[in-house]
């Protein structure tokens, strides 16, 4: 068969796993033969939709759990799912309410109703987990349930709050299930989505059978799945060229993407325009080399994003000189003027206006994945070229990591991100807002006063001038700084069809579009 490469153009705005050895909620008896297997080197940090905010746990969400709002796939505005209807109240945008449908249950046969949907919502931000997803919500100040009628009161105005609920964070949970305040320990999900996990080990596999109960946007769901988790793109990829998945999603290496770009008559390469970003995270906190800008903005003079493009990644990135990535309302690109190349001399003029001593000794710290071991020796390659910087290396496994990083327990760090919902302001309000989910310590009036001039107005074109000066500031002050950008690869057997529609950029994992030609 001729090989198959489908761009799906969308306009896009989104990633260890916790307990131990395997559950069943459905009598497994022996794998299932029918099922279309997908290999990925994600991670899933936690079943509880409470507890984590990485693409790898929300990819397995949105096919296990239901929001009440969802997204078609290439869409920029969402859609009722356990909805009826949603919609604001008046025009201030402080009070969303939602209609719930009259026909759902969870997967354990139990009717949900609105308090499930309050009470999923309240003790998400009553727990706050560290790698959670509250800090998506810093205007939600009050939710209230009605017969079937939800409503969100809100601090301030939001007007991407419909989308922020479409996402893993929104995922309703059963309140007789879901502890309160703490999360749900063990591997058992009680959700309502267009599957049920059928079993499931942890760090390895995750069996994924069709919800005969399922009602929603979805007019069908699709045939049984198993899910390999690999530990890296080195060990994905063994399992892809030993034939243990059809499909591989995030991340084969990048020379492989490169050669398989250049065309295999046996395979479906499927290239989405998307908006995964990576940068590197500066610790902000007193204790921290990175505490003055002085020193983050010599970091940005010393780094050049081509080695990282074109020898690391195989031209399977683009350089990213913003916050906000290409493709975004508002997007500029502030680190390319204000740092067009690499200037070690201006480096070492502002370490000397900061007052510090070089070499500034830092803890470089990442994701123990093969895919991140060549990025940061070129990393720490090019800030000690020149001298002025010592850097330790520190590979962490993912579970670790996330808890290091909220901890500050790292000078800098590398994390990728990708959207949560398609607007700009899932990269400006989690990444560099007070209470960040970076846990960066970054906190900036002026910045806060930015991102909330970003959520007044229902149009979007509104806010390009607000977005564009929350980048400039994050160029100024350097709380980070982006790398790269990268499309989204979906490779697959000829004998697999829907892989195309697998991954659109939007954070939902279409697995129910998969299925056999």
């Amino acid at each position: 068969m001729r090989s198959v490469r489908v761009r799906i153009l969308a306009i896009l705005a989104v990633v260890v796993i916790a307990g131990v050895g395997a559950w069943q909620l459905l009598p497994s008896g022996e794998a299932n033969s029918d099922a279309v297997t997908v290999g990925t080197s994600d991670s899933v940090t936690s079943l509880d939709p409470a507890g984590a905010y990485d693409a790898g746990s929300w990819a397995i969400y949105s096919n296990l759990y239901q929001s009440l709002m969802t997204f078609k796939a290439g869409a920029v505005t969402p859609e009722p799912d356990a909805a009826e209807s949603c919609g604001f109240v008046g025009q201030k945008l402080q009070t969303y309410q939602c209609k719930l449908r009259d026909d759902l249950t969870f997967s354990n046969g139990r009717k949900i109703t609105a308090e499930d949907v309050t009470y999923s919502f309240k003790r998400m931000l009553r727990i706050k987990a560290d790698v959670g997803p509250a800090g998506l919500f810093p205007t939600l100040d009050t939710v209230v349930s009605e017969g079937r009628t939800i409503t969100f009161n809100l601090s301030g105005k939001d007007a991407t709050f419909p989308q922020k609920i479409a996402t893993g964070a929104g995922s309703i949970v059963d309140s007789t299930k879901y502890p309160e305040d703490k999360l749900r320990t063990g591997n058992q999900v009680d959700g309502s989505g267009p599957y049920v996990l059928k079993s499931y080990e942890a760090g390895a596999r995750a069996e994924l059978v069709p919800n005969l109960k399922y009602k929603g946007a979805l007019k069908k769901t699709g045939g049984a799945v198993d899910i390999r988790y690999y530990k890296g793109s080195e060990e994905l990829l063994s399992g892809w060229n030993n034939g243990e998945v059809e499909v591989t999603h995030r991340q084969l290496p990048p020379a492989r993407l490169a050669e398989l770009y250049a065309g295999d008559p046996e395979l479906r390469v499927t290239e989405a325009d998307s908006a995964e970003i990576r940068n590197i995270i500066f610790n902000v906190r007193d204790d921290s080399p990175f505490a003055d800008k002085k020193v983050r903005q010599a970091v940005a003079s010393v780094i050049d994003r081509g080695p990282l493009v074109r020898d690391v990644y195989k031209s399977t990135v683009e350089p990213l000189y913003s916050l906000v990535p290409q493709g975004y309302i508002g997007h500029s690109t502030p680190f390319f003027d204000l740092y067009p190349s690499a200037d070690p001399k201006r480096a070492e003029r502002l370490l000397e206006e900061a007052g510090v001593e070089t070499p500034v000794a830092v803890e470089f710290a990442y994701r123990a994945d093969d895919a991140y071991t060549a990025e940061t020796a070129e990393i720490r390659r090019q800030l000690e070229k020149d001298g002025l910087f010592k850097v330790s290396v520190k590979a962490v496994e993912w579970t670790q990591y996330q808890k290091g990083y909220a901890a500050g327990e790292y000078d800098m760090y590398t994390v990728g991100w990708l959207p949560d919902f398609p607007d700009p302001d899932t990269f400006t309000q989690p990444l560099v807002g007070t209470g960040n989910v970076l846990h960066s310590a970054y906190s900036s009036k002026q910045m806060d006063k930015l991102i909330a001039a970003t959520q007044q107005f229902s149009d979007r074109s509104r806010t390009a001038n607000d977005f564009k000066a929350v980048q400039s500031l994050v160029g100024e002050d350097v709380p980070l700084l982006p790398l790269w950008q990268k499309k989204d690869y979906v490779v697959a057997t000829a004998d697999v069809s829907g892989s195309q529609y697998l991954s659109d950029g939007t954070g939902i994992w279409r697995l129910w579009e998969l299925g056999r030609i």
